[in-house]
């Protein structure tokens, strides 16, 4: 009898319609591979929810909080369903920008500076020298992100608007110029690189999940020395953190900086995109795994103690 896999999706994130995508055609994509399948948007009691259905494992298709801070994740060793992704532990410091980063540091993985401060501070004067980065340190999708170039005067006022629906506490970290490079690690493995190129501000909301919005070039067209650094720094990442299934790791690449350039790791994805623009599927095909193979790998890679 074919596994049956409850495929969460949707939840109440600032990501809920990508999930909402991403759920639905990985839903698909293990219907056409064999598996029984129950789609769930997700809300306040998927505790009975599953507690009724009983699946024999959890594909998690939820981004944002809740779905990829360690909290689901929680949930579901408790009801002692096998589950896809990171565990509870990296779930929740992958999440957390600020500790990820200090984890990374200590395991060899460059990365760039950064402060955490309120809405008000960073408002009120500058906290680092411009250019820099103000962005949420515990949410994800480039959602609230401004960009701080060099010579502006005054920093951004729009974190003070009266409807804001981030938190009160917001990083702020040195800009890297230059490329925006990812790679996803699969199990021990890691992928191929990609170049994300926009003629966005920066590979925001928009570039990431509109049509459109970004291209991707893959192989990544730079020297093998750093692509290979990119690789090796993508499984440091996820080793450091203790990742399990699939993660994606961001980095930054300025060419000018010193004899190879300076690559610096911005932060790890323990639930990264699988809609039709996400960068994980495309990663998987060049390395020759179908969207279906890799969809029924990380279920057949489902475990609770992760």
């Amino acid at each position: 009898m074919a596994k049956h896999v409850a495929v969460l999706k949707g939840g109440w994130s600032h990501e809920r319609e990508v999930s909402l995508s991403s759920g639905g055609e990985c839903a698909q994509a293990l219907r056409n591979a064999g598996y029984e399948v129950s789609e769930i948007d997700v809300e306040r009691d998927i505790a009975s929810v599953l507690s009724a259905l009983k699946p024999d494992v959890v594909f998690n298709a939820l981004h944002g909080r809740f779905g990829e801070d360690g909290t689901i994740q929680g949930l579901l060793e408790i009801l002692g369903i096998p589950y896809t992704h990171s565990g509870v532990l990296a779930s929740s410091v992958a999440m957390d920008k600020h500790q990820a980063k200090v984890m990374f540091k200590s395991a060899g993985v460059p990365v760039t500076d950064h402060v955490i401060a309120t809405r008000d501070a960073i408002a009120k004067s500058h906290v680092m020298a411009p250019p820099y980065v103000v962005k949420p340190y515990n949410d994800g999708s480039s959602v609230n992100v401004f960009i701080v170039k060099e010579g502006q005067e005054h920093p951004p006022q729009e974190i003070l608007r009266t409807d804001w629906d981030g938190d009160e506490e917001l990083m702020v970290e040195r800009f890297i110029p230059g490329r925006e490079l990812t790679c996803a690690v699969m199990g021990d493995v890691a992928l191929g690189v990609i170049e994300v190129v926009t003629d966005l501000a920066f590979y925001n909301y928009e570039a990431k999940y509109v049509n459109g919005g970004s291209r991707h070039e893959l192989p990544a067209q730079v020297s093998p020395k750093i692509y290979e650094k990119v690789q090796k720094m993508s499984l440091k990442a996820h080793a450091a953190l203790g990742c399990r299934g699939v993660s994606r790791s961001d980095f930054r690449y300025d060419p000018r900086g010193g004899d190879d350039g300076e690559l610096v790791c911005l932060e790890i994805n323990t639930q990264p995109g699988m809609t039709k623009t996400s960068l994980v599927p495309e990663l998987a095909a060049h390395a020759g795994h179908s969207f279906e193979e890799l969809v029924s790998w990380m279920v057949e890679d489902a475990s609770c103690n992760r």
